[in-house]
């Protein structure tokens, strides 16, 4: 029997995109030997200080609350328990489309069985160092000039490779979502390469 190798996916709650490629990694741990494991980053980290459009500006804000949540699930019950709280919170913010506040998160928190008083967590700055912390820790590889997702993965060679994406809609299913992740490791793990990319022309596609 294949031993499966650790893949690690950094995300931020708020993110559709991460969602999305989120869904995918759990696709291609049912067809690839991986056993993906998940991370907190923060968008409201990165974008510390940054000149940003009032919009975005207030969400930033309210995207302190789900991550410090995201934290103080992963110190109590450890990273299993912090997938299943992530499918939790994406279901409800991306697909409910349900708005960013304690009731969603006590209602996240209520679908896997956990503790509501942990929404607590989302007003208390008691998780900030070890938020940080995760974030460095995801976004240290591959720069602050990118977001969510962010990967790190055994290359074709063995030796770790991290990168932001990939920005995919919708979700590859079933061996389509295998050989996308052959393809993403063979182009990561290329040294010297550094980006691929087109224009948008459709928003994320949730199914």
């Amino acid at each position: 029997m294949t031993e499966r190798v650790a893949v690690d996916m950094w995300f931020d709650p708020l993110c559709p995109w991460a969602w999305i490629t989120s869904r995918w990694l759990l696709e291609v741990e049912q067809v690839r030997d991986v056993e993906i494991r998940f991370h907190v980053m923060s968008l409201s980290v990165l974008n510390e200080g940054r000149d940003l459009p009032e919009q975005y500006q207030d969400l930033m804000q309210k995207g302190w609350g789900p991550v410090r949540v995201c934290i103080a699930v992963e110190q109590a019950h450890g990273g299993e328990v912090l997938a299943r709280l992530y499918t939790a919170l994406g279901t409800r913010i991306h697909l409910g489309k349900e708005e960013l506040g304690r009731e969603l998160l006590v209602g996240a928190l209520t679908d896997v069985g956990l503790d509501p008083a942990l929404a607590d967590a989302a007003d208390s700055t008691e998780y900030d160092e070890a938020l940080r912390a995760s974030h460095e820790a995801g976004m240290r590889p591959v720069g602050t000039d990118v977001g969510t997702p962010v990967i790190h993965a055994p290359g074709p060679d063995g030796r770790q490779v991290a990168f932001f994406g990939p920005v995919i809609t919708p979700a590859p299913k079933g061996e389509a979502a295998g050989k996308l992740w052959d393809g993403v490791l063979l182009v990561a793990g290329t040294p010297g390469f550094y980006e691929l990319k087109r224009t948008r022309e459709q928003g994320p596609i949730f199914d």
